[in-house]
């Protein structure tokens, strides 16, 4: 019989690219969104597939699915920092609320789920690169907090739920992502500087540009999550691109692969963005024989021709500017 998967955040830009890779390994994927960030578009492609069911419903109220149930993915999530300014309260909730429900449905079907953390447990980071063992340097009352501390409290209920239920569990651990699906204006910097390139506005820079991030391609995240649920480790592991750039660098790459005249300009650093973020991916290698294939110039040739195939109406849909 086919296995059956869950996938929370199924209309999300990591979600939908879960529920692809998933049916195309002959897995019955049930998506769940109630689309406060998500958008069906992600996956309409899919609803012509026998092999896929969506639910629209929000997982920080009671989660039912009938039937038996071999793996959960809970990916739902806000996760641009636009969206934890917008709704803080539901980005805590479905952190916390919802990963409580999802593990009771677990512990429930004897399923083996897997949660989405994030890089950004590790705050603005002391350590460099930052390997799982490293606890953190987060304010849990900045503007990030909402979405640094849900996560956190993530990881330790699913452990919890590891140590006392016996609960077969995953914690991946993402460092930032792109590729086809992202939101355009979602205020990260890629999409961000996109945006600005291809209406012909000028690219900012938040603080002076010297702060690092680390893109991994989105096929290569999907590869490591893939990877991470099938085996026996129910640690936290790093899945990310450990090539560094700085967000200066990183914005004058974006102006030649687009051809934009526009400059390049700087504005005042938000509160707790952090300064550095590169994965130690050490435990990725050894654990899950994992590392990213995709080059930076190749992910992002692809991702812009994404950019460009979006209706005229998305390009000039402007979201308030939060951070790189």
């Amino acid at each position: 019989m086919k296995k059956r998967i869950l996938v929370t955040g199924a209309a999300g830009f990591l979600g939908s690219h879960l529920c692809e890779r998933f049916l195309k390994e002959g897995y019955n994927v049930i998506g769940m969104d109630n689309l406060i960030t998500g958008n069906l578009r992600n996956i309409e492609d899919f609803f012509r597939n026998q092999h896929f069911e969506f639910y629209h419903h929000d997982v920080s109220t009671f989660v039912h699915v009938p039937g038996k149930l071999d793996y959960i993915l809970h990916f739902a999530s806000p996760a641009s920092p636009i969206d934890y300014l917008k709704i803080p309260i539901q980005t805590l909730k479905v952190g916390s609320l919802g990963t409580h429900n999802l593990l009771g449905l677990a512990k429930e079907k004897k399923s083996r789920m897997l949660i989405a953390s994030t890089s950004e447990v590790y705050g603005d980071p002391t350590v460099h690169p930052q390997p799982e063992e490293y606890w953190g340097n987060v304010n849990p009352i900045g503007p990030r907090g909402v979405y640094d501390e849900a996560k956190r409290f993530q990881e330790a209920l699913t452990m919890a739920y590891h140590t006392y239920h016996g609960l077969d569990t995953r914690i991946v651990r993402i460092f930032n992502t792109y590729g086809p699906k992202m939101r355009l204006n979602d205020g990260r910097a890629l999409p961000a500087f996109v945006g600005q390139a291809l209406r012909g506005e000028d690219i900012t820079v938040f603080g002076d540009g010297s702060q690092t991030r680390s893109f991994c391609y989105v096929d290569d995240l999907v590869e490591g999550v893939y990877r991470l649920l099938l085996s026996d480790y129910h640690l936290p592991v790093n899945i990310g691109n450990p090539d560094e750039i700085s967000i200066a660098e990183f914005a004058e790459e974006i102006v030649k692969l687009t051809g934009t005249t526009a400059k390049v300009i700087y504005k005042d650093l938000p509160v707790d963005d952090p300064k550095q973020r590169q994965p130690d991916i050490s435990k990725a290698k050894e654990i899950l024989d994992w590392e990213p294939k995709v080059n930076r110039a190749e992910g992002l040739k692809k991702t812009l021709e994404y950019f460009k195939s979006l209706p005229k109406d998305e390009l000039f849909k402007k979201e308030l500017s939060f951070g790189n």
